[in-house]
Protein backbone atom coordinates (compact mmCIF):
# COMPACT_ATOMS: atom_id res chain seq x y z
CA UNK A 1 0.00 0.00 0.00
CA UNK A 2 1.57 3.76 -0.97
CA UNK A 3 1.72 6.18 1.61
CA UNK A 4 2.89 9.88 2.21
CA UNK A 5 4.18 10.32 5.52
CA UNK A 6 5.08 13.79 7.19
CA UNK A 7 6.70 14.59 10.11
CA UNK A 8 4.98 18.08 12.04
CA UNK A 9 7.16 17.49 15.30
CA UNK A 10 9.51 15.72 17.30
CA UNK A 11 10.45 16.24 20.56
CA UNK A 12 11.90 14.93 23.72
CA UNK A 13 10.72 14.43 27.11
CA UNK A 14 12.06 13.33 30.33
CA UNK A 15 8.13 12.68 32.00
CA UNK A 16 4.84 11.40 30.65
CA UNK A 17 2.15 13.84 32.65
CA UNK A 18 -0.70 11.93 32.78
CA UNK A 19 0.92 8.58 33.43
CA UNK A 20 0.17 8.79 37.08
CA UNK A 21 -3.35 9.46 38.34
CA UNK A 22 -4.28 11.54 41.18
CA UNK A 23 -5.32 8.01 42.56
CA UNK A 24 -2.08 6.89 41.97
CA UNK A 25 -0.82 9.42 43.92
CA UNK A 26 -2.91 8.80 47.09
CA UNK A 27 -2.23 4.75 47.10
CA UNK A 28 1.53 5.44 46.59
CA UNK A 29 1.71 8.14 49.60
CA UNK A 30 0.21 5.00 51.80
CA UNK A 31 2.62 2.99 50.61
CA UNK A 32 5.39 5.11 52.14
CA UNK A 33 3.68 5.22 55.54
CA UNK A 34 1.66 8.48 55.16
CA UNK A 35 -1.62 7.83 56.87
CA UNK A 36 -3.20 11.50 55.62
CA UNK A 37 -3.22 11.36 51.83
CA UNK A 38 -6.92 11.08 50.92
CA UNK A 39 -7.50 14.60 52.59
CA UNK A 40 -4.85 16.04 50.52
CA UNK A 41 -5.59 18.52 48.24
CA UNK A 42 -4.73 17.03 44.39
CA UNK A 43 -2.80 19.88 43.28
CA UNK A 44 -0.36 18.91 46.41
CA UNK A 45 -0.14 15.25 46.09
CA UNK A 46 2.70 15.23 43.72
CA UNK A 47 4.79 17.42 45.71
CA UNK A 48 3.93 15.76 48.77
CA UNK A 49 4.51 12.38 47.00
CA UNK A 50 8.17 13.11 45.78
CA UNK A 51 8.96 14.18 49.46
CA UNK A 52 7.46 10.85 51.06
CA UNK A 53 9.65 9.01 48.61
CA UNK A 54 13.13 10.93 49.49
CA UNK A 55 12.46 10.06 53.36
CA UNK A 56 13.17 6.33 52.01
CA UNK A 57 16.54 5.12 50.96
CA UNK A 58 16.73 5.06 47.08
CA UNK A 59 16.68 1.14 47.11
CA UNK A 60 13.93 0.93 49.03
CA UNK A 61 11.97 3.34 47.44
CA UNK A 62 12.72 1.54 43.82
CA UNK A 63 11.42 -1.34 45.91
CA UNK A 64 7.93 0.26 46.64
CA UNK A 65 7.48 1.59 43.56
CA UNK A 66 8.29 -1.67 41.71
CA UNK A 67 5.64 -3.63 44.19
CA UNK A 68 3.05 -1.30 43.46
CA UNK A 69 3.23 -1.58 39.67
CA UNK A 70 4.31 -4.38 38.61
CA UNK A 71 3.90 -6.82 41.41
CA UNK A 72 1.92 -9.03 39.25
CA UNK A 73 4.81 -9.01 36.41
CA UNK A 74 7.73 -9.91 38.31
CA UNK A 75 8.48 -11.69 41.78
CA UNK A 76 10.22 -10.28 44.98
CA UNK A 77 13.67 -11.54 43.72
CA UNK A 78 13.12 -10.06 40.69
CA UNK A 79 11.90 -6.39 42.54
CA UNK A 80 14.41 -7.01 44.75
CA UNK A 81 17.68 -6.72 42.47
CA UNK A 82 15.66 -4.44 40.01
CA UNK A 83 15.55 -2.18 42.66
CA UNK A 84 19.15 -2.20 43.16
CA UNK A 85 20.12 -2.23 39.22
CA UNK A 86 17.67 0.96 39.27
CA UNK A 87 20.38 3.29 40.67
CA UNK A 88 23.16 2.21 38.38
CA UNK A 89 21.03 1.32 34.93
CA UNK A 90 18.35 2.96 32.57
CA UNK A 91 16.33 0.04 32.77
CA UNK A 92 13.73 1.31 30.64
CA UNK A 93 16.25 0.98 28.18
CA UNK A 94 18.12 -2.41 29.31
CA UNK A 95 14.82 -4.85 30.75
CA UNK A 96 15.19 -7.76 28.91
CA UNK A 97 11.29 -7.84 28.47
CA UNK A 98 10.33 -4.64 26.93
CA UNK A 99 6.96 -5.00 27.79
CA UNK A 100 7.83 -3.36 30.62
CA UNK A 101 9.51 -0.18 29.32
CA UNK A 102 6.78 1.51 29.69
CA UNK A 103 5.80 1.43 33.06
CA UNK A 104 9.67 1.02 34.05
CA UNK A 105 10.45 4.81 32.72
CA UNK A 106 7.77 5.86 34.35
CA UNK A 107 8.98 4.26 37.90
CA UNK A 108 12.03 5.84 36.78
CA UNK A 109 11.53 9.05 36.50
CA UNK A 110 9.27 9.50 39.34
CA UNK A 111 12.45 8.47 41.52
CA UNK A 112 14.90 10.72 39.52
CA UNK A 113 12.70 13.90 40.26
CA UNK A 114 12.65 12.49 43.86
CA UNK A 115 16.23 11.81 44.85
CA UNK A 116 17.27 15.17 42.38
CA UNK A 117 19.18 13.29 40.04
CA UNK A 118 20.43 10.40 41.90
CA UNK A 119 18.29 7.82 39.33
CA UNK A 120 19.36 8.26 35.20
CA UNK A 121 17.29 10.25 33.99
CA UNK A 122 15.48 8.31 31.09
CA UNK A 123 14.24 10.25 27.98
CA UNK A 124 10.77 9.94 25.93
CA UNK A 125 10.08 10.87 22.50
CA UNK A 126 6.84 12.15 21.24
CA UNK A 127 5.98 12.61 17.77
CA UNK A 128 3.31 13.94 15.60
CA UNK A 129 2.81 12.67 12.36
CA UNK A 130 0.49 12.68 9.31
CA UNK A 131 -0.07 9.77 7.83
CA UNK A 132 -2.00 9.37 4.27
CA UNK A 133 -2.67 5.81 2.45
CA UNK A 134 -3.07 5.21 -0.95
CA UNK A 135 -6.23 4.14 -1.46
CA UNK A 136 -7.36 6.26 1.37
CA UNK A 137 -9.07 5.14 5.29
CA UNK A 138 -8.45 1.52 3.86
CA UNK A 139 -6.07 0.49 6.42
CA UNK A 140 -6.08 0.02 10.14
CA UNK A 141 -3.67 2.62 11.94
CA UNK A 142 -2.07 0.35 14.44
CA UNK A 143 1.36 0.98 16.05
CA UNK A 144 2.58 -1.90 13.75
CA UNK A 145 1.96 0.34 10.90
CA UNK A 146 2.74 3.31 12.10
CA UNK A 147 6.38 1.66 12.90
CA UNK A 148 6.41 0.25 8.91
CA UNK A 149 5.90 3.92 7.53
CA UNK A 150 8.34 5.48 10.37
CA UNK A 151 10.82 3.69 10.03
CA UNK A 152 11.64 4.44 6.57
CA UNK A 153 12.86 8.04 7.62
CA UNK A 154 15.42 6.18 10.28
CA UNK A 155 18.87 6.12 9.64
CA UNK A 156 20.17 2.59 9.20
CA UNK A 157 21.86 2.40 12.27
CA UNK A 158 18.86 2.80 14.39
CA UNK A 159 17.43 -0.28 16.02
CA UNK A 160 14.53 -0.79 14.58
CA UNK A 161 15.51 -1.34 11.24
CA UNK A 162 18.34 -3.64 12.25
CA UNK A 163 16.26 -5.83 14.96
CA UNK A 164 12.66 -6.09 12.89
CA UNK A 165 13.57 -5.94 9.33
CA UNK A 166 10.97 -9.00 8.83
CA UNK A 167 8.15 -7.14 10.61
CA UNK A 168 8.86 -3.92 8.86
CA UNK A 169 8.60 -6.06 5.39
CA UNK A 170 5.18 -7.25 6.66
CA UNK A 171 6.73 -10.80 6.36
CA UNK A 172 6.24 -11.34 10.02
CA UNK A 173 3.60 -10.00 12.73
CA UNK A 174 5.26 -7.02 14.21
CA UNK A 175 4.20 -7.95 18.07
CA UNK A 176 6.98 -6.05 19.61
CA UNK A 177 5.33 -2.72 18.05
CA UNK A 178 3.08 -2.75 20.96
CA UNK A 179 5.26 -2.33 23.41
CA UNK A 180 8.21 -0.28 21.38
CA UNK A 181 5.07 2.64 20.70
CA UNK A 182 3.65 3.17 24.57
CA UNK A 183 1.19 5.77 23.37
CA UNK A 184 -0.55 6.27 20.19
CA UNK A 185 -3.26 8.64 19.54
CA UNK A 186 -5.50 9.91 16.66
CA UNK A 187 -5.25 13.90 17.14
CA UNK A 188 -7.47 14.34 13.74
CA UNK A 189 -7.91 13.26 10.29
CA UNK A 190 -4.40 11.78 8.85
CA UNK A 191 -2.83 12.91 12.31
CA UNK A 192 -1.58 10.67 15.01
CA UNK A 193 0.60 11.27 18.02
CA UNK A 194 2.66 8.47 19.27
CA UNK A 195 5.52 8.63 22.47
CA UNK A 196 8.45 6.07 22.36
CA UNK A 197 11.60 5.71 24.58
CA UNK A 198 14.50 7.63 23.21
CA UNK A 199 16.42 4.82 22.98
CA UNK A 200 14.11 3.50 20.05
CA UNK A 201 13.62 6.80 18.05
CA UNK A 202 15.45 10.22 18.82
CA UNK A 203 15.54 13.33 16.91
CA UNK A 204 18.89 12.19 15.46
CA UNK A 205 17.63 9.11 13.75
CA UNK A 206 15.58 11.20 11.38
CA UNK A 207 16.90 11.90 8.06
CA UNK A 208 14.05 13.10 6.78
CA UNK A 209 10.68 14.75 7.31
CA UNK A 210 8.68 13.99 4.69
CA UNK A 211 8.51 10.91 2.55
CA UNK A 212 6.39 8.66 -0.04
CA UNK A 213 6.84 5.01 0.20
CA UNK A 214 4.94 1.62 0.22
CA UNK A 215 3.77 -0.92 3.10
CA UNK A 216 3.24 -4.42 3.22
CA UNK A 217 0.98 -4.88 6.44
CA UNK A 218 1.36 -8.21 8.04
CA UNK A 219 -2.08 -10.38 7.29
CA UNK A 220 -2.44 -13.63 9.37
CA UNK A 221 -2.00 -16.63 7.46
Amino acid sequence: MNFNLKINSIKTISEISDYWSKEDYRLILEEFNYDDAKSLDPSELREILEMAISDFEPNEAAEILLQYKLNDKLNSGQIQNLSNEMLEDNESEEFPDISLHYPLFNINQLLHRSYNGKFPNAKATVIELELTTVPSNTLEITKAVILQATSQLLRKENLIPRLYEKELAGEKKFEDAEHIIWELKKISENVYTFITSDYWINKEDLISAELNGTINPYEDK
